[in-house]
């Protein structure tokens, strides 16, 4: 089906009869899958980039740090504003952001300003994916079908198609700041309009009493365990999206054209992990699923810290992407089912935790490879990723409705 055709199909309420092919459920995990290409694309020129403008390991750790400075002046804000203003229209606009920012670190002339370009594409990331997983919680409420794994799976073969069109425009030869600006137009020509189908369900629930409050707030016991729960799990994937194609080069030898396969593979398996979860969940819980899954990533490092050779490693970031798959879907539905205040909010503050694991754990990981080893500088997760098997427990929250979210097709 041409992809025209699919923005022009009418979304049609569930259990309508099947004349419409996009039900929402469909559709969100669409724009879950596109929303990452343009990132995933820039991941594999990392390198790149590290090479034209001179840096280190620890020169570009600190310039990866514009991302995570992107997330922190923009989450605070992006809770009650997305609680306000709706999911579907925060992506739209956020989508719009995006596109415009996401090619310019790739155009960057020195370390400075890569932080800069990083920091603007941190902020509108973060502000366009709460607004995604909002609306996720909402569809999936809605629908009454499990769904936020599903939709987190599409994300993930988002990226990994992003991964792979960066190592092929890599291999053809096309520099990274035009290979980021193709991606850049891609992304602004179809992202808007693929998210503007999305159906609006309004402001989100108890925002009214949220005007005069502060934008941010501390959050609840049962949130902050949550939060922290996740904040292991994607310091993880954070650490394989900006260091598997260096690991891969510096460590063990790999070419230019092998040094993207890591993250791919990684990507991969997350996103056979999270098409599998609400299937996992359904039959096993939110709380043994996520056990689970953290010492499965926790073997996959153990083995990728002591890779002799490309096989190896690329088996360690299979396992470790398959540990890592659902600890993150599974944390946005037990925050927004939290009776502690609008979900938005609660989402916002766990994306918060969650992109700063994500974001800030590569940088400091790119510190120890300075002064030690990147073998040791992955394996300083293994110790919080057992934080997070501790705080696995915080998962079980008391679901919203009596009627349980039934597994069923999307």
């Amino acid at each position: 089906m041409k992809f025209n055709n699919i923005l022009a199909v009418d979304l049609m309420p569930e259990g309508a009869s099947g004349m419409s092919i996009l039900t929402a459920p469909r559709l969100t995990m669409l724009v879950f899958f596109f929303q990452p290409i343009a990132f995933g694309s820039w991941l594999p020129r990392i390198p790149d980039v590290q090479q034209a403008l001179g840096l280190g390991p620890a020169g570009l750790a600190l310039a990866l740090l514009g991302l995570p400075a992107g997330t922190l002046l923009t989450l605070p804000f992006a809770g009650p504003l997305v609680g306000r203003i709706g999911a579907r229209t925060a992506i739209v606009a956020g989508l719009a952001l995006y596109a415009l920012a996401v090619s310019l670190p790739a155009f960057a002339p020195n370390p400075l300003l890569l932080f800069f370009a990083l920091m603007l594409c941190g902020s509108s990331i973060s502000f366009t994916e709460l607004g995604m997983n909002i609306e996720a919680d909402k569809v999936e409420k809605a629908s009454g079908r499990l769904l936020m794994n599903t939709a987190h799976g599409c994300w993930s073969l988002g990226i990994m198609t992003g991964s792979i069109l960066g190592s092929l425009l890599a291999w053809a030869g096309l520099a990274p700041p035009w290979a980021m600006l193709l991606m850049a137009a891609l992304m602004l020509l179809i992202g808007p309009a693929l998210a503007s189908r999305l159906p609006d369900y309004g402001r989100d629930r108890d925002e009214s009493n949220t005007r005069g409050q502060r934008a941010w707030s501390p959050p609840s016991w049962a949130l902050l365990g949550i939060c922290l729960f996740v904040f292991g799990v994607t310091m993880t994937e954070g650490a394989m999206a900006d260091w598997s194609a260096v690991f891969l080069r510096d460590v063990l030898a790999a070419g230019s054209g092998q040094a993207g396969l890591g993250y791919a593979v990684f990507a991969l398996a997350v996103a056979g992990g999270r098409l599998g979860g609400d299937w996992l969940k359904a039959q096993f819980g939110a709380v043994s699923v996520a056990r689970g899954s953290v010492v499965l990533a926790l073997a996959g490092l153990v083995l990728l810290t002591t890779a002799p050779g490309l096989p190896v490693a690329l088996l360690g970031f299979a396992i470790v992407g398959l540990g890592a798959s659902v600890g993150f879907p599974l944390a946005v539905t037990a925050a927004a089912d939290l009776n502690s205040g609008p979900s938005s909010n609660n989402v916002a503050t766990l994306s918060f935790i969650a992109l700063l694991g994500f974001l800030v754990g590569p940088p400091l990981i790119g510190l120890l490879a300075e002064h030690i080893d990147l073998r040791v500088g992955l394996a300083a997760l293994i110790p919080i990723l057992l934080a997070s098997l501790v705080l696995a427990g915080r998962l079980r929250v008391v679901p919203p409705a009596p009627a349980a979210l039934a597994q069923g097709e999307a």
